[in-house]
């Protein structure tokens, strides 16, 4: 590979030498982003052998110390490699922002599928689907039940308050980011901050877990969990909550516009999907309401970010205005969805 061939935010020689120093890879290497954007970059690196490795750094550019934080993800990673938890085996951490111009980490590469859309799913049988989606709960409920303790995630983050945190921080974003009145995000926003269930003992939380952020294997199980970068500690029923929001149960519209996958026949209902979760976590999932309405919210708040950065030209051509409109309409969408949840709060 040339020097033209490098992806931005790969130091090749420099990242070759460190790999190969680590493991037995056999150079040249060549890198290949596969998820770039204002996240975290994730390249996968492969040698002449076609052994493969993944690469993760922060984004180009200046960025948030704890929202990028590789020495965090590497710590989590590392963390739950011997547990029931399946995550992809690290390599290691380089903190050196000599050798790549930032920290990173690299972590064994799995072989899986990504489910993100209705094509994807339908290339699954119906059996396999079925699969996905009792093990997608069923990791869940082992992140869930990790001894914070006893991995040494202790100190990760606080353990209280959890979703009064969430609550103003997202609600503080909202606000910076405010280009026009939503009040219906201001509405749930004070039903929600008045109604906070009682949190329970804490637990990992994943912070965005749903299924295209897992990878499956060619029988449906989960194989590795992926994208830790908000993970903390807290409230374990913020993340039921959330999946919720993104499961579609057959013939349900989305907020998205687009078809979910997990409407594609053969997938848990939604339904399904808590009682497998409270039997298998023992949780009471009376109260789940809230976090769904807490979800859908939470949605709205970024997706107004995003809304905003296209009004003020961040992202492009301020003259495309069906682009930024749609982001502007789902905002509404997703706000009154978690209105219509918060309303069954009792």
């Amino acid at each position: 590979m040339s020097a033209t061939d490098v992806p931005k935010g790969i130091h090749a020689d420099n990242v070759t030498r460190w790999l190969c120093e680590r493991t037995p890879a056999v150079p040249p290497l060549t890198f290949t982003l596969i998820q770039g954007g204002h996240s975290n970059l994730t390249f996968t690196v492969t040698d002449a052998d076609g052994a493969r490795w993944v690469l993760r750094r922060p984004p180009l550019g200046q960025v948030l110390a704890t929202a990028h934080d590789m020495a965090r993800e590497h710590r989590i990673l590392a963390a739950l490699g011997p547990t029931e938890v399946p995550v992809p085996p690290v390599v290691g951490l380089c903190e050196d922002a000599s050798i790549n111009g930032a920290p990173f980490y690299v972590m064994d590469f799995v072989e899986g599928t990504v489910v993100r859309d209705v094509a994807a799913a339908q290339a699954l049988a119906p059996a396999t689907r079925r699969a996905a989606g009792v093990s997608l709960i069923d990791t869940l409920a082992d992140v869930h039940a990790v001894d914070i303790d006893a991995v040494g995630l202790g100190d990760l983050g606080r353990r209280e308050g959890y979703i009064e945190r969430q609550l103003r921080r997202w609600y503080g974003q909202f606000q910076q980011s405010r280009t026009r009145e939503v009040p219906v995000v201001d509405e749930v926003y004070e039903h929600l901050l008045a109604t906070i269930p009682e949190q329970g003992p804490a637990t990992i939380v994943h912070g965005d877990y749903r299924l295209d952020n897992c990878l499956l294997g060619p029988d449906g199980r989960v194989v590795a969990v992926l994208d830790w970068e908000i993970c903390t500690l807290g409230d374990p029923l913020a993340d039921v909550g959330l999946l919720q929001v993104y499961w579609a149960d057959p013939d349900e519209p989305t907020h998205s516009g687009l078809p979910a996958p997990t409407s594609v026949e053969g997938f848990p209902t939604k339904v399904e999907l808590l009682e497998r979760y409270a039997e298998r976590s023992g949780r009471d999932l009376s109260g789940i309401d809230f976090y769904v309405a807490f979800g859908y919210w939470k949605l709205a708040c970024i997706i107004e970010g995003v809304y905003a950065r296209y009004v003020g030209g961040a992202m492009g051509d301020r003259g495309d205005r069906s682009a930024f409109d749609f982001f502007g309409q789902q905002v509404i969408a997703l706000a009154e969805a978690a209105r219509q949840a918060a309303g069954r709060i009792e």
